[in-house]
């Protein structure tokens, strides 16, 4: 990843510039921060790994490549009436990589977008549907209901938007495949078994040309854009900032 990091935007290069799907976000969510990470190379605190997501992630993936190779749905594909089957095809390797995943150059801004897919299925009538694995553990239904889940629905539409631009036919709905962990056992008997939900998501990405130019201009500025009143980052920089004058 180290790479990636010292990449940084020059105004004056003539050469495109790689944005991946999560820069978008990154952007949406506070443009100072994209600022700093992406012009000046100053990057947001690490999280924390997710290894039990990413361990569900693999799983769910290789459960979804037998059937990718039978050419048949996946039986809760079938419980939910998805006339569909996982999309057998030689790029799925590449798509799923991160750091190449699914590109798309777009000329207006002279970037380079990319995103890793977690699957893509294809229906009757030959579209493409994005399919994007979720786990949590929670004791109500899972849903997309709340805010901080936009996020989710933007890096749908995001590689909708990719995947178009590669001149493929692309289906609006995609689909969310949610694990959710199982609290209600006696024992935990070194195994967590989780509910399996699909959630369909209608896709629009009407915002998404809009926001690349906005980064765009974001970038060319030589002074820090504004930050989001609701950004943690930024706030906690400015506090920092004012308990040290």
């Amino acid at each position: 990843m180290a790479w990636y990091r010292k990449k940084l935007y020059d105004p004056k290069s003539k050469e495109f510039f790689k944005i991946s799907r999560s820069k978008i976000d990154l952007f949406v969510e506070c443009p100072r921060c994209f600022y700093l990470d992406r012009r000046l190379g100053v990057s947001r605190p690490q999280g924390f790994p997710f290894n039990l997501n990413s361990a569900v992630d693999t799983l769910l993936k290789k459960e979804f490549d037998i059937y990718r190779k039978q050419k048949t749905p996946h039986p809760l594909m079938e419980s939910y009436g998805i006339d569909a089957i996982p999309f057998a095809d030689a790029r799925m390797d590449k798509w799923r990589e991160n750091f190449t995943g699914v590109e798309a150059f777009f000329e207006p801004a002279n970037f380079v977008i990319f995103g890793a897919v977690d699957d893509i299925w294809i229906d009757k009538d030959g579209k493409l549907i994005v399919v994007d694995y979720k786990a949590t553990s929670k004791e109500t239904e899972v849903n997309l209901d709340a805010e901080w889940q936009d996020g989710y629905k933007r890096q749908m539409e995001v590689y909708q938007w990719l995947l178009r631009h590669n001149d493929l036919e692309v289906s609006d709905t995609g689909y969310f495949v949610y694990a959710n962990g199982k609290r209600d056992r006696e024992f935990f008997d070194g195994r967590l078994e989780f509910d399996v939900k699909i959630i369909p998501y209608i896709g629009s990405g009407k915002w998404i040309e809009k926001t690349l130019l906005d980064m765009k201009k974001c970038l060319d500025a030589e002074e820090l854009p504004k930050s989001a009143p609701e950004c943690a980052y930024c706030s906690y920089i400015n506090s920092v900032a004012n308990a040290i004058k």
